[in-house]
């Protein structure tokens, strides 16, 4: 059966708001890493977003909306994001933004081969064609040696997995649930499994008073980021909103060499023009098969 016509101007606009949400929240959080660990960071993010959510929720009068339903998949959803959370927050302390961001994008492809299992959403030859160009892409500007891979370039790599799955899971409860309850269920879940891993060892280092601004800019640009995506993911497809992230590339490119002095390499850019170019015949083809549904 048909899936319902996709809105892919709105999905877009939530998407620019995701692409810079998660842009500022990369530079945030090499800041903060500098001080405390990924579970240390993911626990002090997640309660300021539980305080957001309910209060955000409270002025609009959703939190009503809350509910147990479907609880398993949110479990579900928020044990894939929180592993690929943290893989990335560990691999931006290790090797050059737009490195990180390029390996990450490879959750698309790990999205578009999923999506048929989970979402019965057809794997067209384009949307797999779109796929491969997209990796191409990927590999021109990360050029990962595989004979001596980097521990951060395997986190990064980890991470994309991370986020497909929930991407996956997070669209099949748009289905059912509001985004404030995705989002409430995304904070507590994270918060406590944050305090599980950062306080195994009874230590759980607090930030010192200048890097408490960057924890906050972390915990809201990570929830923006997620009400945005969440957003987009009401509005279209998975293995069409997904690939839209890869505009992130250069964006993180250009504020990891004006921030902290990364070489801004030419390739970063040819792999840019060949992900910008996949991505454009996916909106396309979505596009047009859109109009043929209304």
């Amino acid at each position: 059966m048909d899936q319902p016509a996709s809105n892919l101007p709105k999905a877009a606009l939530w998407m620019l708001g995701a692409i810079a949400s998660f842009s500022l929240m990369a530079v945030a959080g090499r800041k903060v890493g500098a001080e405390l660990d990924t579970f240390e960071l993911m626990t002090y993010r997640s309660f300021i977003s539980i305080a957001l959510v309910l209060g955000i929720g409270g002025m609009a009068g959703t939190l009503g909306q809350i509910s147990t339903r479907n609880f398993k998949l949110h479990i579900a959803r928020n044990v894939s994001h929180f592993a690929g959370q943290n893989l990335w927050f560990a691999a931006i302390t290790m090797i050059p933004l737009a490195q990180v961001i390029a390996l990450e994008f490879t959750s698309p492809i790990w999205v578009a081969i999923l999506a048929p299992f989970f979402l019965s959403e057809r794997l067209t030859r384009l949307r797999l064609f779109v796929a491969v160009l997209g990796f191409i892409g990927i590999l021109i500007v990360a050029r990962p040696d595989f004979a001596n891979l980097e521990l951060g370039a395997i986190f990064a790599a980890g991470s994309a997995i991370g986020f497909a799955g929930s991407a996956i899971f997070t669209k099949i409860l748009t289905r059912h649930h509001s985004i404030t309850c995705i989002l409430f269920w995304l904070a507590v879940m994270q918060a406590v499994f944050g305090l599980v891993c950062a306080g195994y060892d009874g230590d759980i280092a607090w930030p010192s008073t200048a890097l408490i601004p960057w924890v906050i800019i972390v915990s809201c640009t990570g929830l923006a980021a997620h009400f945005c995506l969440t957003s987009a993911l009401t509005e279209a497809p998975a293995v069409t909103v997904m690939p839209l992230d890869f505009a992130r590339l250069p964006v993180v490119a250009l504020l990891g060499m004006l921030i902290f002095g990364e070489a801004l390499d030419p390739f970063v850019f040819i792999g840019a023009a060949i992900i910008f170019g996949a991505n454009y015949l996916n909106i396309a083809a979505e596009a047009r098969r859109s109009r043929a549904l209304t």
